[in-house]
């Protein structure tokens, strides 16, 4: 069974081809550590290129799963540059029938090769179509910034604007599920077609990859999805591109301010001194590469108490307004901490909808008004 499995899964990978190479990816080296159980599970290692199409990945493993006999199929995704050597690879254990004969798959333990010459920083190219692009950016994980990106994106949706929201948070793509999005976007004439939901324009590395598969990848790739999310989405013409940062001050917000001219960034905290140091540190990135800060969020400012409606502040207080004094930027909102919030992330129901009469919904619908006006004084400067 299984040497005729692997076989027809050879033979299905054969038909996948490299839009930039034109050669299938098993010709073109991409495929490494095949491995076929006899239960039908299948794992694999694809190798991406920073010039490769990060849509490949869900081509692969489309084409495996169509594979009478399969029944599941994991595909672990590596950077192409970090994980062949330099040295002919040596032959796997196990080699799998039906894979090409005469030249043997590249396998991950290999020897490291050399760093090859650090390529020269990118141009920064504009997009006018996707309007005012905006990033929401935090020190650290665990503040809301997803809440607060997606309850903005609605908010300013609601309010009349044409707004796209990008999932830039590689490691941790968590837009999917809180805008209650989970397939696959179609491509049309080499374009990617985004999601919608609630009247927003979607695109996220979670609607490409397994749930569950991470995303072990350097900054090329990393370079290359947030161009190519930029570049080859059929956005449409828009106002705003809200774009979901990871926390910290790393690759994806590197590639983002090289890839494209961000309009200004928005700072998620929570009061306490902890948070507001990592949110200076990230704050301090974008204006050291010329990104102007539009203010200060601080969320879960405090919990009020459902039946006297006395607030209490259970993470401190004032951290936002003192990062805001110390960057001389506004403090563009305090968002209460309501059970709710958390209910509408995990449904897939921003609160601005779900609950719009309540004070968090009111607090993140005035914040996002503030981001509009911190964008349209920024223009005029």
């Amino acid at each position: 069974m299984t040497d005729t499995l692997s076989t027809r899964i050879a033979a299905a990978l054969a038909r996948v081809s490299n839009p930039g190479t034109g050669r299938d990816v098993i010709a073109s080296g991409m495929i490494a550590d095949l491995r076929v159980e006899p239960d039908g599970r299948v794992r694999l290692s694809f190798l991406l290129g920073s010039q490769d199409p990060a849509t490949m990945v869900r081509e692969v493993r489309q084409a495996v799963e169509q594979v009478e006999g399969v029944s599941e199929v994991q595909v672990d995704v590596r950077d192409s540059s970090q994980s062949m050597g330099s040295a002919p690879p040596a032959a796997p254990s196990k080699p799998s029938p039906g894979l090409p004969q005469g030249r043997v798959l590249p396998v991950m333990d290999q020897q490291r090769p050399t760093a090859p010459p650090r390529p020269a920083a990118p141009t920064p190219i504009a997009y006018p179509n996707l309007g005012h692009i905006i990033a929401v950016s935090s020190g650290k994980g665990g503040v809301g910034k997803s809440t607060v990106a997606t309850n903005l994106a609605v908010a300013m949706s609601q309010s009349g604007s044409t707004v796209g929201l990008m999932d830039a948070d590689i490691y941790g793509p968590n837009i999917p599920r809180m805008m209650g999005v989970q397939a696959s976007p179609p491509v049309k004439n080499e374009r990617i077609i985004p999601l919608e939901a609630h009247g927003i324009k979607l695109m996220s590395l979670g609607f490409l990859v397994d749930r569950d598969q991470p995303a072990i990848w350097r900054g090329p790739i990393i370079m290359k999805i947030i161009t190519q999310f930029l570049r080859d989405v059929e956005w449409g013409k828009l106002d705003y591109l809200i774009v979901d940062m990871p926390p910290g001050t790393g690759d994806a917000q590197l590639s983002l301010v090289q890839a494209t001219l961000v309009h200004g960034a928005v700072i998620v905290t929570t009061p306490q001194e902890l948070s507001v140091g990592d949110a200076l540190r990230g704050a301090k990135m974008f204006e050291r590469v010329g990104v102007p800060v539009l203010g200060v969020v601080e969320n879960m400012s405090y919990f009020a108490c459902p039946h006297c409606g006395k607030p209490s502040p259970l993470f401190g207080s004032g951290g936002g307004a003192r990062l805001a004094a110390e960057l001389g930027v506004p403090l563009l909102g305090e968002i209460p901490l309501y059970p709710q919030v958390r209910v509408g992330g995990d449904e897939g129901k921003p609160i601005v909808i779900a609950e719009p009469d309540s004070g968090a919904a009111k607090a993140l619908r005035e914040m996002a008004k503030r981001v509009s006006g911190a964008i349209a004084s920024a223009r005029q400067r």
